[in-house]
């Protein structure tokens, strides 16, 4: 079992920059593929990034690829977003999620099982 705890988030003006930090407990991190999401007042929540179980691959939303980094330290446990060019459009509460280990594409909600309390992040424009 993991669980996970998020950080970092804060109100940040457009074109400004954060950085997530997502800590878990539980001795097998490392076996799991993470994610982050976010959903925005009256919206589903939507996939932003995953990372595989090494860091060696990536993968990330259109609306963020090139702004946002995804990336993790097994050693520590964590896992983290670098945000950048942040927008009013980002918006929004962000989790941290580890994938079921059956989960295959691991790109929507449904493949995720475990999952942190969230961090609002808020872009002023």
């Amino acid at each position: 079992q993991v669980q996970l705890v998020e950080s970092g988030g804060g109100v940040v003006q457009a074109g400004g920059s954060l950085r997530l930090s997502c800590a878990a407990s539980g001795r097998t991190f490392y076996n799991f593929v993470m994610g982050w999401f976010r959903q925005a007042p009256g919206k589903e929540r939507e996939f932003v990034a995953k990372i595989n179980r090494s860091g060696s691959n990536t993968d990330y939303a259109a609306s963020v690829k090139g702004r946002f980094t995804i990336s993790r330290d097994n050693a520590k446990k964590s896992v983290y977003l670098q945000m950048a060019s942040l927008e009013p459009e980002d918006t929004a509460v962000y989790y941290c999620a580890a994938a079921k280990l059956d989960a295959v594409v691991a790109l929507t909600a449904n493949d995720y099982g475990r999952w942190g309390q969230g961090t609002q992040v808020t872009v002023s424009s």
